[in-house]
């Protein structure tokens, strides 16, 4: 019956304890109520009570659950139906691109590089529920994987499809990799306008020099936050090809080139984070989402319907069944 029903004024719950004083009262009472009658001898008369001198004290028993009833209802149970309604003010549309380079899947991250950033990113998306939000891929050469949308189903699907295919060329063109994701981008309406760029090497592929594209991200107010991905020292990466057409796994250099990340950034307004292992890179996304915030208005609506009036109905039904009951079979008795 009180499944989903709250009260509005719990403190009324304190008069329950006059429960208390009554009943005390009642049993103190409840001699004086009985008519007596001296006689020398009991003999003749049969020593149990009647059923209905039995039931008398059910008239006090109707009596408290009236009031327990009549405090409920001043209580004010209710049921309340929530509905909220957002307004986005400020969204943000979000390019990531990603490096998509053989070197990716380098085990220094578990299980290597690119699937710990799928994983990671797969997050950070969910939590960017008011935002538009892309993909571009790049390796040797780049493409939008997929254009700035709001669906985020569309977005955790092209997430988990990428992966190193050799269907481009192989290398590491962060210039085009930034290059694409500034023509994503540069036309947007949105207020404000982010790059999240991630490599996890050197640029050496490409026709476009990053600089140039860093230029094009400032002429369109575009921030780029830049993360470098790769353990610090050495890694198990991809070395070759075996004739099965499995990769042939070796110790490699990490080398990242981060001072021209920190460029870009900071041309750029943005950010550079070096992510060494799983828990750095959760960190950096984690980061990264506290510093692009979109700007929400909730407004929650509440619609409440009152429960009180059955329980003053009982709580007066039980008064008047009381009062029948003292005026008709307990009436000699009062």
């Amino acid at each position: 019956m009180l499944n989903g029903i709250e009260f509005a004024n719990t403190e009324y719950f304190w008069l329950l304890v006059l429960i208390v004083p009554l009943t005390l009262w009642y049993l103190f009472q409840y001699r004086s109520h009985q008519a007596r009658l001296t006689i020398s001898s009991i003999k003749g008369f049969g020593e149990k009570p009647s059923l209905l001198v039995r039931l008398r004290p059910f008239l006090f028993i109707l009596r408290i659950l009236a009031l327990i009833f009549l405090v409920l209802a001043i209580a004010r149970p209710r049921t309340v139906d929530v509905s909220t309604r957002t307004k986005t003010n400020k969204g943000i549309d979000i390019i990531m691109a990603i490096d998509v380079s053989s070197s990716m899947l380098a085990q220094d991250l578990k299980p290597d590089r690119l699937n710990a950033l799928k994983n990671v990113a797969s997050d950070f998306i969910n939590q960017r529920r008011s935002d538009r939000i892309g993909l571009v891929i790049y390796a040797g050469e780049s493409y939008t994987k997929t254009p700035i949308t709001s669906d985020k189903r569309i977005i955790q699907n092209a997430l988990n499809e990428i992966r190193y295919d050799g269907l481009i060329n192989d290398g590491t063109a962060i210039g085009m990799g930034l290059a694409t994701a500034v023509n994503r981008l540069k036309d947007s309406s949105s207020k404000s306008k982010v790059i999240i760029l991630l490599t996890d090497g050197v640029n050496n592929a490409g026709f476009i020099d990053p600089k140039i594209a860093a230029e094009l991200a400032v002429e369109f107010q575009i921030k780029t936050y830049t993360i470098g991905l790769g353990s610090n020292g050495n890694a198990r990466a991809p070395v070759g090809i075996l004739p099965n057409g499995k990769f042939q796994y070796g110790i490699t250099k990490v080398e990242i080139d981060e001072e021209l990340l920190q460029s870009i950034a900071d041309d750029t307004g943005g950010l550079y984070f070096r992510a060494t292992d799983n828990q750095s890179l959760e960190k950096i996304y984690a980061e990264i989402n506290k510093l692009e915030k979109t700007e929400i208005e909730e407004f929650k609506y509440y619609n409440y319907e009152e429960k009180y009036r059955l329980l003053v109905l009982i709580a007066l039904g039980l008064v008047f069944l009381e009062w029948l009951l003292k005026n008709t079979l307990y009436r000699s008795f009062i």
